[in-house]
C-alpha cells in the first residue's frame, strides 16, 4: 500500500511508535519557531532543561505579537528572547521584521521537513509541503533540546479540489467552505491533505492561507504537495536548493475524502462568533460595516496586498469605515513600497500598521462598541478583538477591500473584471533583521538579560493518592483558549509573569474565578465538548496550574490544550457518558479517590465521586505510557529531570 504526503514525512521522522491511527508516535523535529507571546516561557523552560545549545536544524525566535509597547514589559521580554536566542543557537527575528508564519514560509521552511511552533497557526508551513504543527511551548523547548515530539498518530483526510476558482473567489473561501463542512471539531485527530487538479491553480501563499486556517478545524495539521508551484516560489526566494518534490503515492489510502468543486464556490464569510459559522456574502446581505482589518498570518502576503491595492486604487474608504492594513513581512512591505501599491493603499484612506499580528490578537485596533468588523484573520471568537460586544466576520481580502469602499458587506463579484495578479519571479530579499546566534565559543561569555516582569514558571508536584476539590467553574461547549487565558494589549505583556496573568484567567466566563480559585487553593473545572480549542498558548494551562486547578473534566478536548494540560501535570478527564456532565453543578465537592492508583495502572476508567450528590461518575484519561509517567511526576519538566537523574 502506498503512502499519503503526511505518512511519507512521518515515516521518515518516526523515532518511536507505529503509524496506527490513535497510537502515540514520537517524531524527530527538524525546525522550531516561537513568537514573543509564548516564546519567553518556552525559553525559560528550555533553560530549565539545562541544555546549552539547540539541537535542531533551525530554530527561530520571532517578535510579532507583543509589539505594542505601553510599558516596559514587552520590551523587556524582547530583550530576554534576543539574548537567550543569541546564547543558545537560535536565530532572532527583530520586531518589525514580520509575522512568524509569513517569514518562515519566505525564508526558512523546507518541503519534507518537520516543524513545530509555539503558535497554533504553525501549520501555515504545510503550504510548502512541511509537516508543520502547533504545540505548547514546553513541547517546543524539549524539541529544541533534541527530544522527540509526541502526538497520537492522526487519521488522514483527503480534500480533493476540482476545477478552478471563479473570478473574485479566493483561497480564503476554500478554507471557509472546508470549515462549513467539517466544523471546528471535525479535524480533531486528523491531518488534512489537499490534492486534485484544482491545486495547480493555487500559489504557495494561497495554499498557506488554507493550511493556516486548518488550525480552526482542530486538525493536527494541513499539507499540500511540494510540486512545480512550490519550486517556483522557492526559486523566487533564492532558495531553489531547499526544494524537494513530495507527492502522495497513487495507491495511497485515506480515512476520509471530501470533494470540493472550486467552480461552485462563492465569496463566503464566517459570522460571529465561530470560524465555522459560514454563509455566503450574498446571503448575509449588505450589513453596515464599521471596521475592516486586512493582514494577520492568514492573509498578509504580497499576493494579498497586491489584490487589495488594485481594488482600492482610485477609490476612497467609506467615511463610516476604519480600514487598517498590516503587511505580513518586511519583504512584502518593501515590495509594495517600491511598486507603488503602498501609495495606492495610503491614498484610499487606509491606515497602515507595522508588520505584526496586531489586531488579530487584540493588540490594538479594537472595534467600536457593538461594531461590525470584517477581518481577513483566522478567528472571530467573542471578545478576541478587544471589544466584548463586537461582531467580527472573517472574510477574504477581496471581500474586505470591496466592503471598505461601500461601507456595507459587499460581494466582490460586483467589482467588474478581476485583476490578473502574478507573483514575481524574484522577491526582494534582505535578511538584515534576522540576527544569527553566537558561535559556541562566543556564547560561553554571553549573559541573558532578564527584566523584573519575568517570573519563574509554576511547577506541579507529584500526583497525590487522592484528589478532593470543589467544582470551581462549569463551562459549556467550544471553550477556547481565549476564554481561558485572554490575549489583548492589557494582558499579553504579562505572559512571562504567571502570578499576574493568572488574575485574568477565565474572566470572560466568570470575573470572580481567579479570586475564588486563589481562596480555595485547589479546584476542578468541568467543561463541555471541544474544551480548549484555538490557540496553542500553554498559559491556558499554566495559569490554572498556578491557581490550584488539579483536573479538568470535559466531554472532549482540543488536541494541543489536552497535551498542554498533561505537560503541566493537570489531569484531563473525559466523561465516558457525556450525560454525566449534567449531574455536576458549580460548587459540588468532587473526589478522585483512587487517582494515583488508577493512573499508575493505566485503568480504562477513572472514578469521580460527586460527594455533594453521592453520584459516582466514570471518566477516562486517554494517555500513553509516557504521559502516564509525566502525570505521576507532576508534568513534563519534572519527568524530564527524573529521566536525566
Amino acid at each position: 500500500m502506498g503512502y499519503t504526503l503526511a505518512q511519507k514525512i512521518i515515516k521518515q521522522h518516526l523515532v518511536s511508535g507505529d503509524m496506527t491511527p490513535g497510537s502515540e508516535i514520537g517524531l524527530k523535529i527538524d525546525q522550531t519557531l516561537t513568537q514573543d507571546a509564548t516564546g519567553t516561557m518556552a525559553y525559560l523552560q528550555f533553560e530549565a532543561l539545562g541544555i546549552s545549545r539547540v539541537k535542531t536544524e533551525k530554530s527561530v525566535a520571532y517578535i510579532d505579537h507583543n509589539t505594542l509597547q505601553t510599558g516596559f514589559e514587552n520590551a523587556d521580554d524582547h530583550r530576554y528572547i534576543q539574548t537567550v536566542a543569541k546564547k543558545h543557537g537560535i536565530t532572532f527575528s527583530r520586531p518589525g521584521n514580520g509575522i512568524c508564519h509569513q517569514l518562515h514560509l519566505e525564508r526558512f521552511g523546507k518541503p519534507g521537513k518537520t516543524l513545530i511552533g509555539s503558535d497554533s497557526h504553525t501549520p501555515t508551513g504545510g503550504g510548502i509541503g512541511m509537516l508543520a504543527m502547533g504545540a505548547g511551548g514546553l513541547d517546543v523547548a524539549v524539541a529544541m533540546g533534541g527530544g522527540a515530539y509526541y502526538i497520537p498518530m492522526p487519521k488522514i483526510v483527503k480534500v480533493r479540489l476540482n476545477g478552478r476558482l471563479r473570478p473574485w473567489v479566493s483561497a480564503k473561501d476554500i478554507i471557509l467552505e472546508v470549515l462549513r463542512r467539517m466544523t471546528v471539531k471535525g479535524g480533531v485527530g486528523k491531518i488534512v491533505e489537499y490534492g486534485g487538479e484544482g491545486i495547480s491553480g493555487l500559489s504557495v501563499p494561497q495554499r498557506a492561507t488554507i493550511c493556516n486556517m486548518g488550525a480552526e478545524l482542530g486538525a493536527s495539521t494541513s499539507i499540500f504537495p511540494s510540486d512545480d508551484v512550490t519550486l517556483a516560489f522557492l526559486k523566487a526566494q533564492n532558495r531553489e536548493a531547499d526544494w524537494t518534490e513530495i507527492l502522495p503515492d497513487g495507491d495511497a489510502k485515506y480515512d476520509e475524502t471530501i470533494t470540493i468543486d472550486l467552480c461552485e464556490l462563492a465569496p463566503l464569510a464566517a459570522k460571529p462568533h465561530m470560524p465555522d459559522n459560514v454563509d455566503t456574502v450574498k446571503n448575509i446581505g449588505p450589513i453596515k460595516v464599521d471596521q475592516v482589518c486586512i493582514g494577520s498570518c492568514t492573509n498578509s502576503s504580497l499576493l494579498d496586498m497586491m489584490r487589495i491595492a488594485t481594488i482600492l486604487r482610485g477609490n476612497k474608504v467609506h467615511p463610516d469605515v476604519s480600514l487598517s492594513i498590516a503587511p505580513g513581512s518586511k519583504q512584502v512591505f518593501t515590495m509594495i513600497a517600491r511598486n507603488g501599491a503602498l501609495a495606492d493603499l495610503i491614498a484610499s484612506g487606509a491606515r497602515i500598521l507595522e508588520c505584526a499580528c496586531g489586531p488579530c490578537i487584540g493588540m490594538g485596533q479594537s472595534p467600536n462598541s457593538g461594531g461590525v468588523s470584517l477581518r481577513t484573520f483566522n478567528r472571530n471568537f467573542e471578545g478576541r478583538s478587544g471589544t466584548a460586544d463586537a461582531k467580527v466576520y472573517l472574510v477574504s481580502p477581496e471581500t474586505a477591500a470591496a466592503s471598505a469602499i461601500t461601507g456595507v458587506l459587499t460581494d466582490p463579484r460586483g467589482l467588474g473584471s478581476e485583476p490578473d495578479i502574478r507573483l514575481p519571479e524574484t522577491f526582494s530579499i534582505n535578511d538584515n533583521m534576522f540576527e544569527p546566534p553566537a558561535s559556541v565559543d562566543e556564547a560561553k561569555n554571553l549573559d541573558v538579560v532578564r527584566g523584573p516582569n519575568i517570573k519563574p514558571f509554576p511547577l506541579n508536584v507529584e500526583l497525590p493518592q487522592t484528589i478532593e476539590a470543589k467544582c470551581l467553574l462549569k463551562v459549556g461547549d467550544n471553550i477556547t483558549t481565549d476564554h481561558i487565558m485572554p490575549a489583548g494589549s492589557k494582558i499579553l505583556p504579562y505572559r512571562s509573569n504567571i502570578p499576574k496573568i493568572s488574575t485574568f484567567c477565565f474572566v470572560r466566563c466568570d470575573p470572580d474565578f481567579p479570586d475564588r480559585a486563589q481562596k480555595e487553593g485547589k479546584g476542578i473545572i468541568v467543561g463541555g465538548s471541544n474544551y480548549g480549542q484555538g490557540s496553542s498558548r500553554e498559559h491556558a494551562a499554566l495559569a490554572p496550574l498556578y491557581l490550584g486547578i488539579k483536573a479538568v473534566v470535559a466531554k472532549s478536548f482540543a488536541r494541543i490544550h489536552y497535551a498542554n494540560l498533561v505537560n503541566n501535570g493537570i489531569l484531563p478527564l473525559i466523561f465516558i457518558n457525556p450525560a454525566d456532565y449534567d449531574t455536576i453543578s458549580f460548587g459540588d465537592v468532587l473526589e478522585l479517590p483512587e487517582i494515583h492508583k488508577e493512573v499508575e495502572a493505566g485503568a480504562q476508567a477513572v472514578t469521580l465521586v460527586n460527594k455533594t450528590t453521592g453520584n459516582t461518575i466514570l471518566t477516562r484519561c486517554d494517555i500513553s505510557e509516557r504521559q502516564r509517567d509525566m502525570l505521576l511526576a507532576g508534568g513534563l519538566i519534572n519527568y524530564t529531570k527524573q529521566q536525566n537523574d
